[in-house]
């Protein structure tokens, strides 16, 4: 959709609020569009109650956890751990939106939305990790408040086009990471579980990326410059918890998120169905912001094919082991 604003002679022009105000229209459409494809689901249907026991406490007759209690794989505890306390800030992503966006008109309406759905994911990850005892519910706790206590802050606060942009990235990033947790986790309950959490992640990811394409045609050289930042400077929302370099490290051998998995199947797929790295016509900034964006995702390309030889050569070294 293009929309005209004769007022502004360039995209220089453009504030916070004009574009705000300017995409209503889109955010209404990609809302309703959203509502009739979205499935309501039930986090209890999800959790395999029947395994549950109790732990010590205010039960005398409770269990203490131990590691080899769940079916679970070790890489698959790692990831829910992550993925779990990285939607646990809700809180505080809530409020950054809100913040942004308003809680007014469609964009509150997907704001609040987007929070209710997000919610869930929260609910049925935790009730099944208690459940089947994947984790020590104990240090599963400490890290939540150490986590949450820390507080969050957005790369992007600062912008309304650049949260936008990392938005559409990020809710792609987080459907890959659950759907690779799921897989490898060596649980069908886990996987199907993970699964329907993705599936919610990839429309998020949908809404935003629609938004972002509705941006380009307003403000092309300014999306342009925000989603090169983006891009760029990327980080996970969860790079501030106890532990955050550590895991990812083991999540990327794991192959649940690696840069081979970033550069394949988030940042392309996005940039790809924009047509982003096609756009003409913009200025001298816009223009330059296309070319740098073109020449990282060159070398992360190239990053990402020696993460895959390395990774290689160690499965290699493992069957080896194995084989002695």
């Amino acid at each position: 959709m293009t929309i005209t604003s004769p007022h502004l002679g360039s995209s220089k022009a453009w504030t916070d609020a004009q574009l705000l105000y300017a995409l209503e229209e889109v955010v209404e459409k990609e809302l309703n569009r959203h509502l009739k494809v979205a499935k309501d689901w039930m986090p209890h249907e999800y959790v395999p109650f029947s395994d549950g026991r109790n732990f010590p406490g205010v039960f005398e007759d409770g269990e203490a956890w131990a590691a080899d209690q769940s079916k679970v794989t070790d890489i698959g505890k790692i990831a829910l751990v992550v993925n779990l306390l990285t939607e646990d800030n809700l809180p505080s992503y809530h409020h950054e939106i809100a913040s942004l966006f308003g809680r007014d008109g469609a964009w509150g309406t997907w704001v609040h939305r987007w929070t209710a759905e997000e919610g869930r994911h929260g609910i049925v990850m935790r009730d099944y990790l208690l459940t089947s005892r994947a984790v020590d519910p104990d240090k599963l706790e400490q890290f939540r408040m150490a986590h949450m206590a820390e507080g969050f802050e957005s790369d992007n606060r600062h912008s309304m086009l650049h949260s936008v942009a990392y938005v559409a990235f990020q809710e792609l990033a987080t459907r890959v990471s659950h759907r690779n947790t799921g897989h490898q986790s060596g649980d069908p309950v886990c996987d199907r579980m993970l699964a329907r959490i993705a599936t919610d992640e990839n429309l998020h990811m949908v809404f935003y990326r629609n938004l972002l394409g509705a941006a380009f045609e307003l403000a092309p050289d300014l999306t342009m410059q925000a989603v090169r930042d983006v891009v760029v400077n990327f980080r996970m929302p969860g790079h501030g918890m106890p532990g955050f370099e550590r895991a990812a490290a083991q999540m990327a051998i794991g192959e649940i998120y690696n840069m081979r998995i970033h550069h394949d199947d988030v940042i392309q797929p996005v940039l790809r169905f924009l047509k982003v790295m096609s756009i003409d016509g913009l200025g001298p900034e816009g223009a330059k912001a296309q070319e740098e964006l073109g020449l990282y995702m060159g070398g992360l390309d190239s990053e990402a094919s020696k993460f895959d030889e390395k990774l290689a050569a160690r499965k290699a070294r493992m069957a080896a082991r194995g084989r002695a």
